[in-house]
């Protein structure tokens, strides 16, 4: 650990994690449900399952796994109407559930599913920053959990799940490599970056920008190796929130 603190939230040094907690059976009907907190980022995921496939997949004897995302009008400081109301999904939206979904199937052998669907649903209850990380970790502890249940009823031959995957964003600001940025680091950060890793250290997908001046691949290295002690930490929290 390095000893910058600089005046974070939650008195957390540069590369520390906000608190995060799992609460697991947060709603009673979904087979798998979590409310995730990354500080005060709360995403609200259930795992739904459902014995279909979309029609590409029928008659393969593969499953599949999907997400939806979404964020309540208040999730924000002002009022935001809901998608629904407007007609569409934003782009914003659709890429966020997509990345989601990506980073579920990256590490589940669907065809250990046989031929059904879980349904990933995440809706932002609270947002302050890393939305999608918080999302995407929290997914897969209620995925974990919707699988758990298909098992106890013997309806799985083999585990799913490959491994386990999490997210985090990272980030520079006043020249300082930042774990887990909250929304004021985030709107203030030159450079700012999510990465979505598994639990044995592989990475599903990196996503980064530069706001003014690009940045190196030392910086971008400092990064990255900032990204993974992150998420190797969320990884222990996961599974500490599963054995509980």
């Amino acid at each position: 650990m390095n000893n910058v603190s600089g005046g974070r939230a939650h008195d957390r040094q540069a590369d520390q994690l906000r608190p995060v907690t799992f609460c697991r059976g947060f709603t009673r009907y979904a087979e798998g449900s979590v409310l995730v907190c990354f500080g005060e980022t709360r995403v609200l995921c259930t795992a739904s399952v459902e014995e279909s496939v979309p029609s590409f997949l029928r008659g393969c004897g593969r499953g599949w796994v999907t997400a939806e995302y979404a964020m309540l009008p208040r999730a924000t400081q002002v009022r935001n109407p809901r998608e629904a109301a407007r007609g569409k999904v934003s782009g914003r939206t659709s890429e966020i559930q997509r990345l989601i979904g990506r980073s579920l199937r990256a590490i589940t052998n669907l065809d250990a599913l046989g031929e059904r669907s879980i349904l990933i649903d995440c809706d932002v209850l609270q947002a302050d920053g890393g939305t999608r990380t918080a999302a995407i970790t929290g997914a897969y502890v209620a995925l974990c959990d919707a699988l758990h249940g298909l098992r106890q009823r013997q309806l799985l031959a083999d585990w799913p799940l490959r491994d386990s995957v999490s997210a985090v964003s990272v980030g520079f600001l006043a020249d300082r490599a930042l774990l887990d940025l909250d929304y004021e680091e985030d709107r203030g950060a030159a450079v700012d970056m999510n990465f979505v890793i598994t639990g044995s250290g592989r990475f599903v997908e990196i996503q980064g920008t530069a706001e003014e001046e690009p940045f190196s691949l030392e910086q971008f290295d400092s990064l990255r190796n900032l990204a993974m002690s992150g998420c190797r930490e969320l990884s222990r929290l996961q599974q500490l929130a599963l054995e509980g």
